[in-house]
């Protein structure tokens, strides 16, 4: 009997804890409740259950089946001379031997009459471009115009087939996490398929063209160059363009140039022979913690305005130093990579809406977009402005910005030799374009004295340091 006491005692004090501890952690003002004011916040019971993970949800093979046909093999066959100086000592011998050289990339037909978008350095300096479809069938292609900068390049070539062709998704509204395929003719072995999500978009790597990569953890190798980037309906968000590694193969991270911004560079290309780049006027960097506390204001995202270009619409438009761009038409802007990417969308004399922060207020402007090469900007007193084809021709020059006007006193004693002249470079810098001087600048400081390399009036190299 006493042993059942006891027996009796423990189950009640058991019972007890149980309904003690389900009350404290779990009732209505327990430790876990929902009511109670806690910084954990609990998901259904219905959260995490494979969501967008199943095989009825996710299906690749449709769009791998639509994109394998449009991505081609891309082969550059291009020669360079080599000659023997041996023989040219001892023989006199002054021929020299042509060196066949061959590089491979892919392709991606945008066209059922044989259009198709690669990368720039995939057919650089070609002589030769030879196109291979996924059918093994190949062509010769001639090559319809490039872009250096943003690294297009749009082929064309003959058949009398309807060839399967990429449709352009609109890659504004691709997702951060979103499914995507990378899908490559590296080798000329018919296309690969890769799969992975957006790891990142917008992303800026400090190159001198393109600001605004669409990233993915989608393996890319070198041979995958060109080709196509697409959502989970095959549909093209992106040309497969680079990858992030110390040893030249894929180790995590790749990049692609967003379809917006492809699409744009093409239908230029198509219609006018050339890009139309549409610039803002303005010069700057985006906000951060550090950065904002060092300028002296609230804001920790947006592009801040440190200088507005002459004769841009910025200018015309009344933007000013100090003011903060949030954003241009509907797309939200926080960094810099963002601004440039959605620019790179637009030609000269397209009309858009900046919303901007003005000593904390919110305002909103319309800008018409300016040429590039009626905008200048300012460095250590010099007025810069792009060179034109005439300067490219008469120092046999492709890139370089003209030095305008001089309005620094220190260095009126020298405007003879300086004004007219073509600067080159500034510090470590190549100066291709106002552009890129004037994002070089958004990182000095106006008191940094810094080397520049310029081409005087008379052909000659000269050094300076200002």
């Amino acid at each position: 009997m006493k042993n059942f006491t006891n027996l009796f005692l423990v189950a009640l004090l058991s019972g007890v804890t149980t309904l003690g501890a389900y009350k404290l952690l779990f009732d209505s003002n327990g430790y876990f409740s929902k009511d109670k004011n806690s910084i954990v916040t609990l998901a259904p019971n219905n959260y995490g259950k494979n969501v967008g993970l199943s095989s009825e949800a996710v299906d690749f093979t449709e769009a791998a089946e639509k994109a394998v046909h449009t991505v081609v093999h891309v082969k550059n066959v291009s020669y360079t001379s080599i000659s023997n100086p041996m023989m040219e000592f001892f023989y006199g011998y002054k021929g020299a031997q042509q060196q066949e050289q061959i590089g491979t990339g892919s392709g991606v037909i945008i066209s059922e009459d044989g259009y198709i978008v690669t990368n720039n350095h995939v057919v650089k300096d070609a002589s030769e471009i030879e196109i291979t479809l996924n059918n093994k069938k190949s062509y010769k292609a001639k090559l319809v115009g490039t872009d250096s900068k943003m690294d297009i390049a749009l082929l064309k070539i003959d058949t009398e087939d309807k060839l399967p062709y990429s449709t352009f998704a609109d890659s504004d509204v691709v997702k951060v996490g979103e499914w995507v395929l990378a899908v490559g003719n590296p080798y000329n072995l018919t296309s690969t398929v890769t799969a992975g999500i957006v790891s990142a978009k917008a992303r800026n790597l400090d190159t001198t063209g393109i600001q605004s990569f669409i990233q993915t953890d989608a393996a890319v190798n070198p041979g995958n160059s060109g080709g196509a980037l697409v959502n989970t309906r095959g549909e093209l968000i992106g040309i497969n363009t680079m990858i992030s590694s110390q040893t030249g193969s894929y180790v995590g991270y790749s990049f692609a140039i967003p379809s917006n911004i492809t699409r744009k560079i093409i239908e230029d290309i198509m219609e006018f022979g050339n890009v139309q780049r549409g610039i803002l006027g303005v010069e700057g960097g985006e906000l951060n913690s550090s950065a904002s506390k060092e300028l002296g204001v609230k804001e920790t995202e947006g592009f801040y305005i440190k200088r507005v270009n002459k004769n841009s619409g910025a200018e015309k438009s009344g933007l000013t130093k100090g003011d903060i761009i949030v954003q241009l038409d509907a797309q939200k802007i926080s960094s810099f990579a963002e601004l440039n990417g959605y620019i790179s969308t637009k030609r000269p004399n397209d009309k858009i809406q900046v919303t901007f922060i003005r000593n904390e207020k919110t305002m909103t402007v319309p800008v018409t977009l300016s040429k590039s090469d009626v905008i200048s900007t300012q460095f250590k007193g010099l007025d810069l402005e792009n060179i034109n084809a005439a300067d490219k021709k008469k120092y046999r020059i492709d890139y370089g910005v003209k030095i305008k006007d001089i309005n620094n006193e220190k260095l009126s004693a020298y405007a003879n030799d300086l004004k007219g002249g073509i600067i080159l470079s500034i510090g470590n810098v190549k100066a291709v374009d106002v552009e890129t001087v004037s994002k070089a600048l958004s990182n000095l400081d106006e008191n940094q004295t810094v080397q520049i390399e310029m081409l005087t009036v008379n052909g000659q190299v000269i050094r300076l340091i200002l």
